[in-house]
């Protein structure tokens, strides 16, 4: 199955509307479609009404941001078909998106002792919500000024980990993360491993005590994982009986790393999460 099961509208940090990436879906085959905006799940209904007009199969979706470990990794975990009017998860996303605006004015004074002025103020121009600015609203500001020449520049140079822009935050913690989706009858699914600085020790024991708290899916297949790296978490998922997930985390055309429904197969002998969905 054609199954893409993380991407993002302009509620979060994508750009287009929930109805323009269902129709981007639709048009390059995907069967079962999601949207996971960043704590957030106003576009859902949108999205859903959309990709069933359009004859595609839709489970609502969240990307929860999380604290984690000692070193306080910050750590992306989607929600996948869960009953997004459950009042313990709206209330616990609501927690989380309240400390993002705090985040981005200390993003903003960071990046101006480095000689970008108005950062802030730029950022929030590119968000729909407020409330739900982040690093990508800043890159299209910096994009915009031409100091970069595209967003994956602009991670590179200011706002990935370590850089002048980036400011660590303390999100929902894992046990919250993953409650607040399988009580509201959803499955949690680790988002893009392969982008999170953790050793293959760090990387076992985060997804132990993931599983202990009734987490149960990885994504094998992410946009921002490495051939070799797509190999490292499908064993993963073998060895700790882990549901596999295929997700493009698309954005913005242009600015993705790979489109809509364009990622490869999954492996034959990894069990996919939309079994366990649909």
């Amino acid at each position: 199955m054609n199954a893409d099961l993380h991407c993002h509208s302009y509620y979060s940090d994508g750009l287009l509307s929930p109805t323009d990436v269902m129709r981007r879906a639709h048009a390059n085959g995907v069967e079962l479609a999601t949207l996971t905006d960043h704590d957030e799940t106003a576009g859902v209904f949108e999205a859903h009404d959309t990709a069933i007009e359009l004859g595609m199969r839709f489970v609502s979706g969240v990307e929860i941001s999380v604290t984690w470990g000692e070193e306080a990794h910050t750590i992306h975990m989607v929600g996948l078909g869960m009953d997004i009017y459950n009042k313990a998860l709206s209330d616990g996303l609501a927690s989380v998106r309240s400390g993002r605006d705090r985040r981005a004015m200390l993003i903003g004074e960071e990046l101006a002792k480095v000689g970008i002025e108005g950062a802030y103020e730029g950022a929030m121009r590119h968000a729909r919500n407020p409330a739900l600015v982040s690093r990508s609203h800043f890159a299209r500001y910096i994009v915009e000024t031409g100091r970069a020449k595209d967003v994956k520049s602009v991670f590179a140079q200011w706002l990935g980990y370590g850089k002048p822009g980036y400011i660590p935050h303390s999100w929902a913690t894992l046990q919250q993360a993953v409650s607040w989706v399988t009580n509201a009858g959803g499955i949690a699914v680790v988002a893009h491993p392969g982008r999170y600085r953790l050793t293959p020790q760090e990387m076992t024991a985060f997804l132990d005590e993931f599983k202990s708290y009734g987490g149960r899916g990885i994504e094998v297949l992410s946009s921002s994982h490495r051939p070799e790296q797509v190999e490292i978490f499908a064993d993963y998922a073998r060895r700790m009986d882990l549901l596999a997930s295929r997700a493009s985390d698309f954005h913005a055309p242009g600015e993705s790393w790979t489109d809509l429904g364009k990622l490869p197969d999954l492996s034959s002998d990894l069990k996919p999460v939309w079994k366990a969905l649909i």
